[in-house]
């Protein structure tokens, strides 16, 4: 079919550019065509561990290419999340106590 900006096929998805559009618009002749095909090869279904070890080993591959910060880098940027949760405390706090103050005086 067509190959849009956005394409998804890759080969670690077992989805090679040009496969999908060829098996669909290409149906065997005596076999209706529906949403059940038979899958072969690398599309075939596998069993429930091997899906589990798939979705593990992708996790592991994932987290082997996120950069890591260092412990500098760590603690400047928890500082500056502390600092700014107890800065926005404070002001809500005083927005509180300001209106509590104005809710006393417009109500006795």
């Amino acid at each position: 079919m067509t190959e849009t900006t956005g394409s998804t096929a890759t080969p670690e998805s077992g989805n090679p550019e040009g496969a999908e559009g060829a098996a669909e618009s290409t149906p065997v002749e005596g076999e209706k065509k529906s949403g059940k095909q038979k899958k072969s090869g690398k599309r075939a279904k596998k069993g429930l561990f091997a899906r589990m070890a798939l979705f593990y080993r992708q996790i592991i591959a994932e987290l082997r290419k996120v950069v890591w910060p260092t412990k500098g880098e760590l603690t400047s940027y928890t500082s500056v999340v502390v600092t700014f949760v107890v800065v926005m405390m404070g002001i809500v706090a005083g927005l509180d106590y300001g209106f509590s103050k104005l809710s006393l005086f417009v109500f006795g």
